[in-house]
């Protein structure tokens, strides 16, 4: 098929795109490269299937001529990471929500399958542990910054929603915590992947709160097979849950990647106020219930913790190397 990967040249989606190479697909890239990195496409930009595309999912007219010749989009161009939700709100329900709501009005018109890549983060503070896709969100006041990621992605699920009852094929996937190669190390990034950083430096492990926070990380394989599996027709119209069970305390991940690295670094708390600034919430759990991914996308993540943590750290240490440090 032709397949259209928005954000394609970010973290999940590059590894996406390879993987749709290597089932045979046409694959074009389109990413504003506000946050990915051309580098992550090498092995794809080697296949005369794939073609990368410099734009927005912002810009219409791209889109539109983008999306005539192609049969699926995986829509993974996103604003993300909780340093910009609490820094600049405006840039995050904008980037997600007006890109999103161009994506599914061509799609519509087109008559295509859309994949939208979502967030466990929309289930918010809710406290009924493991979130089921049905799950209420329970969310703070609109005054604290923190919820604005969740919110944007929510509005992006009901605009997907509504155009299902309309006759559009699209299905929602909510990733939980994905990390591995690629994965960006910075206070805009994911945290196992700037533990993994500050452990190879033998820099502080920067933990905020006391690391009681519990999380499911997915390796970023069994994320992208999850993502794919949503593509059939058997998928459409439904959120799956795309995440690991097990579940880790945040001080017990920075321990463990010390440990794994042989690192020096010490373990310091940060309040959250300190990285984030006052009124700064969270929430204690996060845990998919993955019931309906494994009845219905025969989702069975593999990686373990463990592996997916050595894998990773391999592959900063070469990137480390690579740039010098």
């Amino acid at each position: 098929m032709n397949i259209l990967v928005t954000g394609g040249a970010g973290f999940i989606g590059s590894h996406l795109v390879e993987r749709l190479l290597q089932h045979g697909h046409n694959v074009w890239t389109l990413d504003d490269m506000s946050t990915g990195n051309l580098h992550f496409l090498d092995e794809a930009t080697e296949n005369n299937r794939h073609s990368m595309i410099y734009g927005s999912v912002t810009d219409k007219y791209l889109l539109k001529e983008l999306m005539e010749h192609c049969d699926v989009v995986f829509h993974l161009a996103a604003v993300l990471g909780v340093k910009n939700t609490v820094e600049n709100p405006l840039k995050v329900i904008e980037g997600n929500i007006d890109g999103t709501r161009n994506i599914l009005e061509l799609a519509y018109h087109n008559k295509m399958k859309v994949v939208f890549a979502s967030t466990s983060e929309i289930y918010g503070k809710n406290s009924q542990i493991p979130f089921g896709e049905d799950a209420d969100r329970v969310l703070g006041a609109p005054s604290i910054h923190r919820w604005c990621y969740a919110t944007a992605k929510a509005i992006d699920e009901h605009l997907c929603f509504a155009y299902a009852e309309k006759g559009l094929r699209v299905s929602v996937v909510r990733y939980f915590n994905a990390y591995g190669p690629r994965q960006t190390s910075s206070q805009y990034g994911g945290v196992v992947a700037r533990f993994i950083k500050a452990a190879l430096l033998n820099q502080p492990l920067e933990v905020y709160h006391d690391g009681s926070q519990i999380r499911c990380f997915t390796f970023i394989r069994d994320t992208v097979e999850g993502t794919l599996s949503a593509m059939g027709n058997h998928a459409n119209g439904q959120a799956f849950n795309i995440g690991s069970e097990h579940a880790i305390a945040i001080r017990d991940l920075a321990h463990k990647i010390k440990d794994l690295t042989g690192s020096s670094s010490p373990i310091v708390y940060i309040p959250y106020a300190t990285a984030y600034g006052p009124g700064y919430e969270d929430m204690p759990v996060r845990m998919p219930d993955l019931t309906r991914s494994r009845s219905i996308l025969h989702y069975d993540p593999s990686v373990s913790l463990e592996e997916g943590l050595k894998m990773s750290i391999e592959w900063f240490k070469q990137q480390m190397k690579d740039e010098g440090m």
